[in-house]
């Protein structure tokens, strides 16, 4: 043995344990925005692709052609936000699930065309090129919103599960208060059979 070492390993100081917490959480941040991003990523490329495909194969105004393409991408944002980057999320409410990710995705759609409209009607801006970018730019204002909106809102995280231990301890603690409640000892000092 070695200079009072014990060879045992001590557990970490308390200014660890809320350190691991925030990181636990910044991690799980991490995580959800970058699965959130792989989907806006497709979702995004859905929406120009379409744009693009309609505004040159009809005779739709610019906004009008938006319009479209960011249905038919919040359409397919849906399936891969509940099934991919919120599928541990709550199930249980689909109806209300559905209704507050149609209303604030008719939000962000405002917000996205919004800008396109501004850039096209306000500014003249109405090249091709120009209607990408300001649709890209729409797309990255409503994205924010988005982002906010359905991890507060829509996709909702399940309340924190207790540990199995601690579920069986409270489960017990309360069986026998109501079964036995002279069993327990008294917390106020008094003797366990006076009430």
């Amino acid at each position: 043995m070695g200079h009072g070492s014990s060879g045992a390993h001590t557990a970490p100081s308390a200014p660890d344990a809320p350190r691991d917490g925030v990181r636990g959480r910044i991690d799980r941040l991490v995580r959800e925005v970058v699965k959130f991003g792989a989907v806006g990523g497709a979702g995004v490329l859905v929406n120009l692709l379409v744009f693009n495909f309609v505004r040159h194969t009809t005779d739709l105004q610019v906004v009008r052609a938006s319009i479209i393409a960011t249905i038919v991408a919040i359409a397919f944002n849906y399936v891969g936000f509940r099934y991919f980057t919120y599928r541990d999320r709550d199930k249980s409410g689909r109806t209300r699930e559905m209704s507050l990710f149609l209303v604030f995705s008719a939000i962000g759609l405002v917000i996205e065309n919004g800008v396109l409209y501004t850039a096209t009607y306000g500014f003249g801006w109405d090249s091709p090129l120009q209607s990408n970018i300001f649709k890209f730019l729409g797309i990255g204002i409503g994205t924010l919103f988005r982002f906010w909106s359905y991890r507060s809102w829509v996709f909702r995280a399940l309340p924190a599960r207790e540990p199995a231990a601690t579920q069986a301890a409270t489960r017990a603690e309360t069986f026998l208060e109501h079964e036995h409640p002279t069993a327990l000892p008294r917390t106020d000092g008094a003797p366990a059979g006076q009430r």
